[in-house]
């Protein structure tokens, strides 16, 4: 499988995202993974690793929905607000262990790849890459 230029992680648990960086290095998706601990974070890390084409910014974008000092919706607010170039080719596909009809709601009228609910699997993360990027985890 063509790995990913780079993936970022977006969330307020460290436990979560040492699980979640376990499993995407075991698995071989990227070799440039990049960890936010909040929406805030994330946006620099963006605007940082997204300037001039450069092959660090994140081809996807993992981002939990409820975070301290920015969300995952403010997170978006933001982001569609950049001037970058390669915004539209960026995945993003939100994180949610919350299955409450008002949250599920407001994340399918968003301008985002999808969202998937917690933990993060092999068979999730196989469903992204096949249906974003044409790719497949080897069996």
């Amino acid at each position: 499988m063509q790995k990913l230029t780079c993936a970022l992680l977006v969330d307020d648990d460290q436990t979560t995202n040492y699980l979640n960086s376990l499993l995407i290095k075991r698995l071989n998706i990227t070799d440039r993974l990049l960890v936010a601990l909040n929406g805030q974070e994330a946006l620099e890390l963006v605007k940082i690793h997204c300037q001039a084409a450069s092959p660090d910014c994140p081809a996807l974008i993992l981002l939990d929905v409820k975070m301290p000092v920015m969300d995952g919706f403010q997170f978006l607010a933001a982001y569609d607000q950049l001037p970058l170039p390669e915004k539209q080719a960026i995945i993003i596909v939100m994180l949610t262990t919350s299955l409450h009809p008002q949250d599920v709601d407001r994340v399918q009228r968003l301008n985002i790849a999808g969202f998937l609910n917690k933990p993060l699997t092999r068979d999730k993360l196989n469903d992204v890459l096949s249906k974003h990027f044409n790719r497949h985890l080897p069996e």
